[in-house]
């Protein structure tokens, strides 16, 4: 992924480094004290070759299937967008996603064993037209009642802190988004430790917020970001399809926000890993949602608790590694 020079629509010029990884490190490779504090810093990185090239093309495949499918049963939003939520149990290429990739090491780096995707969707957006449509504010943190219901109301009693992480999304980039105008994500660095963002009074005239940067990617690239960082998506003027994959982690006791039904008799269940089933949302009972045995106590049997175990990835000194 690569950084533009100037935001496009209109917004204040880049003044920092966009932050990067690039090393060969696997999916199991511990974060570095250097890349936890800059994440929280940042609240985002950008992870190149997140998925090989190869296997790239087979679920870009798949996403251009399952897009005629949509289209064919008229299912398309604005006449040919798709935005296919909970679409991770859709195909167990998508499920192996949630966890085969250089990525992941982001993800239980930062959250930690007792998580699952709680909200996850594949966007498929073709090219606007010369005329487009009126850009209006879309600038947001995910999240929805999370950010209400855990407000600390800071301002009133006149200290400032920021609402609980809670969760965190990977975008993988499966078209070329290496240039701005296609319709890569916008995003404020820096931006999940602020509550607030002031919002222009008319919806359709405004700038972008002073520090947007354009996040590009190359196909196979991912971008890892805190739920909290304001973000919001550029128009694609381009002629070039966007595709992308957003998988969201919370942790097991929070709520699903997408329609996923498990279907254990799916062909493909029996062929998932223990970890991408209690990804999937997979448990034997509530307990078991909250990291414990029924009986009480630290449960080594999750699966991917039992993973990290097993590698000598748990980690007295992080809470969520415990």
């Amino acid at each position: 992924m690569s950084i533009a020079t100037k935001p496009t629509p209109p917004g204040a010029p880049v003044d920092r480094p966009l932050s990067v990884s690039d090393t060969d490190a696997d999916r199991w490779t511990p974060l570095t004290d250097e890349e936890r504090r800059q994440f929280h810093e940042e609240g985002y990185v950008v992870v190149r070759n997140a998925i090989d090239e190869d296997r790239r093309l087979a679920v870009e495949a798949i996403i251009d299937d399952f897009y005629e499918q949509e289209k064919a049963a008229g299912n398309l939003w604005k006449g040919d967008w798709m935005h296919l939520q909970g679409g991770v149990i859709r195909h167990p290429e998508f499920a192996r996603l949630l966890d085969d990739n250089r990525a992941f090491r982001w993800i239980w780096g930062l959250l930690g064993w007792n998580i699952y995707s709680h909200h996850n969707h594949l966007d498929v957006n073709p090219p606007l037209d010369e005329t487009g449509e009126p850009e209006r504010w879309g600038w947001h943190q995910d999240g929805w009642r999370q950010n209400s219901d855990a407000e600390y109301m800071g301002e009133y009693y006149g200290y400032d802190v920021s609402r609980p992480q809670f969760s965190i999304k990977t975008a993988f980039v499966f078209s070329d988004l290496s240039e701005t105008d296609r319709g890569s994500t916008l995003i404020i660095p820096g931006s999940h430790l602020d509550n607030t963002l002031p919002r222009p009074d008319d919806p359709e005239d405004f700038d972008h917020p002073e520090g947007t940067i354009q996040v590009t990617g190359n196909p196979g690239d991912a971008l890892v970001f805190d739920r909290r960082m304001w973000h919001s998506r550029s128009r694609n003027f381009s002629d070039i399809t966007r595709k992308i994959f957003f998988l969201g982690y919370t942790y097991r006791w929070i709520r699903p926000l997408d329609p996923m039904p498990l279907e254990y008799a799916e062909p493909f269940w029996d062929e998932l890993t223990d970890v991408q089933k209690q990804l999937l949302g997979d448990g034997p009972n509530l307990p078991d949602y909250w990291g414990i045995h029924e009986a009480g106590g630290i449960n080594d049997a999750i699966p991917l608790r039992a993973e990290l175990k097993e590698r000598g990835l748990l980690d007295r000194s992080v809470p969520w590694l415990r």
